[in-house]
C-alpha cells in the first residue's frame, strides 16, 4: 500500500468496523462473505477501503500513447500513476489487468520490483476493486505494456462479483435495470451513451455557430399543450394547484418569439408523455426544439438536412450508416421531400386529395384493410392509412409533406387546400425523427382550433389539446411568420449508432417494476 494511505490509516475505525463485522455476521451469499470477510481484514489492519480521493498523473490510454514506442523487454524509470478498476487478476495478483474509463493496462507485482507492503495488498484483491497505482513503464518480453508497482492504493471494495468475463451481461432485462453493470462489462454500451453525448454536443454546436440562442422553459405546465399527447400529472402544494409534466416546449418557445429575445431560439429539452412503451418509445425522451422568425417549412426541412449531415459526419466520420443486415442509410442532402397523400397513393393506389368527405374515406380506408372509427376526420383517417400502408417502408430520409389539418393544430393551413398544413414530419428507417411546420400566427385561427380541440377532447380524446388563453394572448401581440422543428434526440441516437431499441441509448430507460 501507498505511505499516504498508511499514513491515512494511523488509527482503526472502530465503527466503521462494527458495521462490517455485523454485515458479514448476517451474510448468506458466500461470494459476498468472502469480500466482507476482506473488506473486514483491511479495515482491522489500519487500511481504509475507501478514501476521499486520489490524485493521478496519467489517464491510461495516455500512458498507452506515450509509451507506445517501446520495443519487447524494454524498461523504464519513468513513474506514472494511474487508477482504475481491476477486471482481472493471475498468479495471486502478480499480474493485473486495470481498466479506467477509456483504456487498459496491464500491472506486474513481484518481489524483484516490488516493495513487500506492495506484495501483501494485491493478494487479497477481487475482481471489480478499485485500486490506484504509481510505478515505472515497460514493456514485456511478450509485448504488453506493463507498470511495475511499487506503490498500490486501496479505493473502493467491490461487494459484489463482477458477471463472468467472457460471457459477459447476457440477460437484456437486467443490462437495462443495472445499466452501471451493463457498463462496466460492454465497452459497445460505453460507446453508444458516449456516442449520444456527442450528438447532442454537435446539435449544440451547429445551432449556435447558425445564430441560434439556447434558452430554457418550464418543465411544470399549467396547461398541457405544444403537441397531442397524454400528459402526466403533478400537483404543486404550495400554489394549490395541478400541474403537468411538460410535453412540449413549443408554446413557450413561440412566446420568446413574440417577446423579441431572438429571431433564432432553441432548447434542448426532456419531454413527458404517459403513454406506451416500446422499442421506439420511452415516457420521457429528449429533443431538441427550435423556431426561426421569417422562415417557413421548406426552410426549416433544408435546417434538418443540413444539422444532421454535420452530426452524422461529425461524430462518425461519415454520412451514412450501415443499420441492419447490410442496410445502409446515407444522411448526406438533399432528401427526399414528398406528401403524405402522394406517398399513400404510390403503395395503395388511392388519392385521398380526389376523396371530399370523411364518410367516403372512411371507407377508402376499410378497403385497404384499414380500420378506422365511424365518425373519424378525414385528416385522421388519412394519418391510419398512412401510418399503417406506407411508414415502415420510408427507410432512406424523407420529409412526409402537407400533413392534414385534423392532426395539426398549431401548423399554418396549405396555400391551395385548407384540408392540408404547411407541415412535415421526417422518417428515417420507418421511424419519424423530426416533425416541422410553417407556424400558425393567426390568433383568431388558433382559437377557432383549440376550440376543436376542446370538443375532441370532451368527446373522449385524451390527447387532444386544451385552450390556452395566454398563448393566443401572446399571439394578439404579433408573431412574425415563424417555421418551428422538433428532432428527437433519443431516435437520431439509434439511428447513428445503430441501435434496435430505444433503450440501448437511454442510460435508465423507463422499466417496469418488478
Amino acid at each position: 500500500m501507498s505511505n499516504a494511505q498508511i499514513s491515512e490509516s494511523a488509527s482503526i475505525d472502530s465503527q466503521e468496523l462494527e458495521l462490517v463485522t455485523q454485515e458479514l455476521a448476517n451474510e448468506k451469499n458466500q461470494f459476498r462473505a468472502a469480500r466482507l470477510q476482506k473488506l473486514k481484514n483491511l479495515l482491522e489492519s489500519g487500511i481504509k477501503p475507501f478514501p476521499s480521493a486520489f490524485k493521478k498523473t496519467h489517464e491510461i490510454q495516455d500512458v498507452i500513447k506515450s509509451y507506445g514506442h517501446l520495443e519487447n523487454d524494454q524498461e523504464t524509470k519513468d513513474s506514472v500513476t494511474v487508477a482504475g478498476r481491476i477486471r482481472s487478476s493471475r498468479n495471486n495478483g502478480m499480474f493485473i489487468d486495470l481498466h479506467d474509463t477509456h483504456g487498459k493496462i496491464q500491472i506486474f507485482s513481484h518481489k524483484n520490483y516490488s516493495p513487500e507492503e506492495v506484495m501483501q495488498l494485491v493478494k487479497p484483491l477481487d475482481i471489480g476493486d478499485h485500486i490506484g497505482v504509481t510505478g515505472y513503464v515497460r514493456r514485456t518480453p511478450r509485448g504488453e505494456l506493463t507498470i511495475n508497482a511499487q506503490e498500490v492504493t486501496f479505493l473502493g471494495k467491490a461487494l459484489l462479483p463482477l458477471p463472468e468475463k467472457y460471457h459477459g451481461l447476457s440477460d437484456i432485462e437486467t443490462r437495462y435495470r443495472q445499466r452501471y453493470l451493463d457498463l462496466i462489462m460492454s465497452e459497445e454500451s460505453r460507446n453508444t451513451l458516449r456516442k449520444r453525448s456527442a450528438i447532442t454536443s454537435a446539435i449544440r454546436q451547429y445551432l449556435i455557430e447558425d445564430g441560434f440562442l439556447e434558452v430554457e422553459t418550464p418543465m411544470l405546465h399549467p396547461i398541457a399543450g405544444g403537441a397531442l399527447a397524454k400528459p402526466f400529472t403533478t400537483h404543486h402544494n404550495a400554489l394549490e394547484m395541478d400541474l403537468f409534466l411538460r410535453i412540449a416546449p413549443e408554446l413557450y418557445l413561440k412566446k420568446l418569439i413574440v417577446g423579441g429575445l431572438s429571431d433564432k431560439i432553441f432548447e434542448l429539452n426532456r419531454c413527458f408523455r404517459n403513454e406506451g412503451v416500446s422499442t421506439r418509445h420511452n415516457p420521457e425522451f429528449t429533443q431538441v426544439e427550435l423556431y426561426q422568425a421569417y422562415a417557413d417549412y421548406n426552410d426549416v426541412m433544408n435546417l434538418t438536412e443540413s444539422m444532421i449531415s454535420q452530426v452524422a459526419e461529425k461524430v462518425l466520420g461519415k454520412t451514412s450508416v450501415e443499420f441492419s443486415e447490410g442496410k445502409v442509410i446515407e444522411f448526406k442532402a438533399p432528401w427526399r421531400r414528398a406528401s403524405m397523400c402522394a406517398l399513400i397513393e404510390e403503395e395503395t393506389n388511392v388519392d385521398f386529395n380526389t376523396i371530399p368527405t370523411a364518410d367516403e374515406a372512411i371507407a377508402a380506408a376499410k378497403a385497404l384493410g384499414v380500420q378506422v372509427k365511424e365518425g373519424t376526420p378525414w385528416g385522421k383517417v388519412v394519418e391510419a392509412v398512412f401510418e399503417e400502408k406506407v411508414e415502415e417502408l420510408l427507410i432512406q430520409p424523407t420529409h412526409v409533406t402537407e400533413l392534414p389539418l385534423d392532426i395539426s393544430p398549431l401548423a399554418k393551413k396549405h396555400p391551395t387546400d385548407s384540408r392540408l398544413t404547411e407541415r412535415f414530419e421526417t422518417y428515417v428507417n420507418g421511424w419519424e425523427i423530426a416533425n416541422g411546420f410553417s407556424e400558425l400566427n393567426d390568433p383568431i385561427d388558433q382559437r377557432k382550433r383549440f376550440e376543436t380541440q376542446v370538443c375532441d377532447k370532451e368527446g373522449g380524446d385524451d390527447e387532444a389539446h386544451d385552450m390556452d388563453e395566454d398563448f393566443i394572448t401572446a399571439l394578439e401581440y404579433g408573431l412574425p411568420p415563424t417555421g418551428g422543428l422538433g428532432v428527437g434526440i433519443d431516435r437520431l441516437t439509434m439511428l447513428l449508432t445503430a441501435s434496435p431499441s430505444i433503450r440501448d441509448v437511454i442510460a435508465f430507460p423507463a422499466m417496469k417494476a418488478k
